[in-house]
């Protein structure tokens, strides 16, 4: 090659190769792994609700009412799922307006820029930095989006109209779900993102949101019929049992998934999801022996529930040992609220759904606080605990009081206009007969 050959080659290279780098960050490559686990993740996390929670809420009411409480999660499910894909995604996640350390109508809620899924291809991405496609990320939160107010179902079970409950459902999801679940989650900007709120998987959106808005709920609806005084024993165990096994495995998608990657912190996520979960299980049923005399299945199920609770928000910051106590005081903890306190209060929450996901994702978010800290095992960036505690206290209060108050309203509306509760021989006869004209068992 001439001298004169090589400067012109030398030339054509210093044009062509900037335009390759901005082809190259124009075109990031999709990490396969990422996207293998997040599929699978996706798919963990919405058995967690179909069939999972549809078991282990069927089993704990009266059989005439099986059918019924399975009937309301597929719905939800159905039914979340269209209007997450019309409005709720963008609801949650789109950012547009927003901007960090500046509060304005978007730091409480996102627009409508990505309603009906505008401008996602098979090729679009969530972000530059993103290593899987945007439409497996919309999927994945769309399983969250469908079991939280599948959980709120367990506190009005067996005495709401179904037509009531498809209408609140839509409402809530629009105007508590997709608000809370953008200012924790959307980014910079967000109100509680901005506060420093630490969620890893969902203890603030998921938990205290659903378990807060199950209690508004049994309240204004009312006791059952004969409720304390009619014995009203699960009919099913064993579908409890299994619907808790099913949510226990579905949990490492939602914790260890909201690592949206196949990397270290999904691995930490995984085992701390299981230590929390075994030690609030063994809690809650060493509280049970003690103050009853007898462990019970249904207590160990419940218990299970609890500690997967509780870690959600810290999965991705908390470290095994800061598992364990968050999982052991979880268990103990919400055994005595979903017994004790319940019974000393008097209200009916049919299937313990504040009491368990209320109260465990609220012990969990404050918890967080502690255990992130790197002092104490954690992997967070937390330095000062007292501060931290005081973010997570905020972030916790400022969802149960958003959260109750707007599904006061809502509930108060839809029984002026249309009625809540199904009347008392529907009751009496069933919601599965009396919504559905069909039985759980023909014996």
């Amino acid at each position: 090659m001439t001298l004169r050959q090589f400067a012109g080659l030398g030339a054509l290279l210093s044009l062509v190769m900037p335009g390759l780098a901005l082809a190259e960050e124009a075109a990031p490559v999709l990490n396969s792994g990422d996207t293998a686990w997040m599929l699978t993740a996706t798919a963990l996390v919405l058995f967690m609700t179909i069939p999972g929670l549809a078991l282990f809420y069927g089993g704990m009411v009266r059989s005439k009412n099986v059918l019924s409480v399975m009937m309301q999660c597929f719905a939800i499910t159905g039914l979340i799922s269209v209007l997450w894909v019309v409005y709720g995604y963008s609801l949650a996640f789109d950012t547009t307006g927003m901007e960090q350390g500046v509060v304005n109508f978007n730091s409480f809620v996102g627009g409508l820029s990505k309603a009906f899924l505008a401008g996602v291809t098979p090729a679009s991405l969530t972000s530059s930095a993103a290593l899987f496609p945007e439409a497996v990320f919309i999927t994945f939160q769309m399983t969250f989006a469908i079991i939280t107010p599948a959980l709120i179902v367990g506190a009005f079970a067996e005495r709401m109209k179904f037509s009531a409950m498809l209408i609140f459902m839509a409402i809530w999801f629009t105007l508590v779900y997709a608000p809370i679940a953008h200012m924790v989650w959307s980014g910079n900007g967000g109100l509680m993102w901005d506060w420093g709120v630490l969620d890893f998987a969902g203890g603030t959106v998921v938990h205290i949101n659903a378990g807060i808005a199950g209690l508004v709920a049994c309240l204004v609806l009312g006791k059952r019929k004969g409720f304390p005084t009619t014995p009203m024993a699960p009919h099913n165990l064993g579908y409890t049992l299994i619907g808790a096994a099913m949510l226990w495995i579905g949990w490492f998608g939602f914790n260890a998934g909201s690592a949206a990657a196949a990397n270290g912190t999904a691995g930490m996520a995984m085992l701390v999801t299981q230590i929390a979960t075994a030690a609030a299980a063994l809690g809650w049923m060493f509280a049970e022996w003690l103050t009853h005399g007898k462990p019970s299945a249904l207590g160990i199920a419940s218990g299970v529930v609890a500690g997967l609770v509780a870690i959600t928000p810290a999965a991705g910051t908390v470290g095994p040992m800061g598992a364990l106590v968050i999982g052991l005081v979880a268990g103990v903890i919400c055994y005595f609220c979903a017994t004790s306190l319940k019974r000393k209060l008097g209200y009916d929450d049919s299937l313990d759904a504040f009491g368990v996901h209320g109260i465990g994702g609220i012990v969990g978010a404050i918890l967080t606080g502690v255990f992130a800290a790197p002092a104490l095992g954690g992997f967070g960036t937390v330095e000062d605990i007292g501060a931290q505690v005081w973010i997570q206290a905020k972030g916790v209060g400022f969802t149960v009081i958003y959260t109750a108050i707007v599904t006061y309203v809502i509930l108060k509306v839809l029984d002026l206009v249309m009625g809540l509760r199904v009347n008392e021989e529907e009751e009496s006869v069933g919601l599965d007969l009396a919504q559905h004209n069909e039985r759980g068992y023909n014996l």
